[in-house]
């Protein structure tokens, strides 16, 4: 029989968590990635974790502490910064024709304020039908399916644009609907 137990790797131990390391791990972060404060937050957090898990003995409460001294240190310095997130975020989503309820749903998940990213969508033009349409081109559903499958797929076609977060007019305007349902 063939012995797999030398095969087998055991986990390395993580590095001792600190307040220098825990900032390090932050700005290399940062370094790759545009971020919200709460998300930021959320990676450091995890970070503390893992190393508590494998330490028994490691101190959360302290290491969260450090956690928010560096957390307010980046936002003062303007490393970290959650109206450019939003504001690049729903740039993103409007050019990748993202619904407005996808947008406020995704801003949320990154613990972005309702209020902050309401003010933002306020400031910026929003066309739902622009958005819906560049969808419907993307999955080639609604007027961009093949015109002898179009009826066919009318339905699903209609359930996938009110799943992404359009109105029910404008997905009848991509699906070219008239009837009521």
């Amino acid at each position: 029989m063939f012995d797999n137990s030398e095969h087998i790797q055991k986990k390395k131990p993580l590095k001792k968590i600190t307040p220098q390391r825990l900032k390090n791990i932050a700005l290399y972060y940062l370094k790759r990635y545009e971020t919200s404060v709460s998300h930021l937050r959320q990676v450091l957090q995890k970070r503390v974790n893992d190393y508590a898990f494998q330490n028994k003995e490691f101190d959360r409460a302290a290491a969260y502490a450090w956690i928010d001294e560096i957390v307010a240190d980046f936002c003062r310095l303007g490393y970290v910064n959650d109206a450019r997130f939003a504001e690049m975020r729903i740039r993103d989503y409007q050019a990748a024709g993202k619904s407005l309820r996808y947008i406020r749903m995704k801003l949320k998940e990154n613990g972005v304020a309702d209020d902050l990213v309401a003010s933002l969508l306020d400031e910026q033009e929003y066309d739902e039908l622009a958005a819906a349409l560049k969808f419907a081109k993307k999955k080639r559903i609604g007027r961009f399916r093949l015109s002898d499958k179009q009826a066919e797929y009318k339905q699903k076609d209609m359930a996938a644009l009110a799943r992404a977060g359009f109105s029910y007019d404008v997905v009848c305007e991509v699906c070219q609907a008239t009837e009521d349902f």
